[in-house]
């Protein structure tokens, strides 16, 4: 363990385990994208996503390396009993900082199936990276304003499409669809602009994980709802590299999807879209409700 070296000497380190790490699996998965591409029989792309999603959970293995290597976390979790690797599930989360995404990964790693985040289309141009998230058929998309939707009618409803594609591979192998509801990271700015009703969260958007819906149905066996809080306050990542971060609560309920809003038509059912805001916006009040005991059970504390 390497707690002992500044912290600074740690997060160089860290960074350099997780490139190495990125660069030598990345040829791999690349090489099993394209005999995937060549070769589109069902029961040989299906062994395929077996081995690729085999070697980004290695990723992510490596990742819980160096994050136990940088610091002592605690890691007080609650909820991950009665998880297995059969059953697909979509999972969400509050959102507040890019650590997210690997505190969760480090929590799920190898107890359900892969998961696979909604990306914005602009972050498939990160070095490898990028490539790596596309390979792994993760879905990105591209968000159109409404003055742009007005201007070109025509794009309206591709994000639902785009969703639809993905979701039809998923049907070959157990999958997490994972989507964070807020739709982008939580600051005290953005919680201002929006005028959020919510003490510590951003206004849910139910669309996306609608869209999962409509398009996935019986196929999710559940839904895992996520509360990630950190006393330390929202980290960076240089944060977790240099193994600054001392704690970290994460929270899983498991849900039972309603049946009525599976196979239902987000954007054409206005009904449904109500029912729907609701239940999403209650999931929201009782999260808010769960962060606030949270912070006072877990005070803010600095260093």
């Amino acid at each position: 363990m390497l707690h002992f070296l500044p912290s600074a000497i740690r997060g160089i380190i860290s960074a350099l385990i997780l490139f190495i790490s990125t660069f030598i699996l990345c040829w791999p998965l690349f090489l099993l994208s394209l005999i995937k591409f060549l070769f589109p029989f069902k029961p040989i792309q299906r062994a395929l996503r077996f081995a690729m999603h085999s070697i980004a959970e290695l990723w992510i293995g490596v990742n819980n390396f160096w994050i136990k290597l940088a610091a002592k976390v605690q890691w007080t979790v609650q909820g991950l009993d009665n998880l297995d690797m059969t059953h697909s599930r979509l999972v969400t989360s509050n959102h507040q900082s890019w650590v997210d995404i690997l505190v969760l990964q480090n929590q799920f790693n190898r107890k359900i199936p892969l998961l696979k985040f909604f990306l914005k289309q602009e972050l498939i141009w990160v070095p490898i990276i990028g490539l790596c998230w596309w390979a792994l058929e993760f879905p990105f998309m591209k968000r159109y304003s409404k003055a742009y939707l007005a201007k070109h009618p025509e794009k309206k409803g591709q994000d639902l499409a785009t969703t639809r594609k993905a979701c039809e591979r998923y049907k070959t192998n157990p999958v997490s669809v994972f989507n964070f509801l807020e739709g982008t990271r939580f600051t005290p700015e953005k919680h201002a602009e929006q005028q959020s009703s919510f003490t510590y969260l951003l206004k849910p958007k139910a669309g996306g994980i609608a869209f999962v819906l409509d398009a996935m149905g019986e196929q999710l066996h559940k839904m895992l709802n996520v509360t990630i809080h950190y006393p330390q306050g929202s980290p960076s990542m240089w944060c977790l590299l240099s193994g600054k971060i001392k704690q970290v609560v994460m929270h899983v309920e498991t849900l039972d999807i309603p049946k009525h809003f599976l196979g239902k038509n987000y954007d054409s059912d206005t009904s449904y879209r109500q029912d729907f805001q609701a239940w999403v916006n209650q999931l929201w009040v009782e999260k808010d409700r769960l962060l606030a005991q949270l912070h006072e059970q877990y005070p803010e504390s600095k260093g």
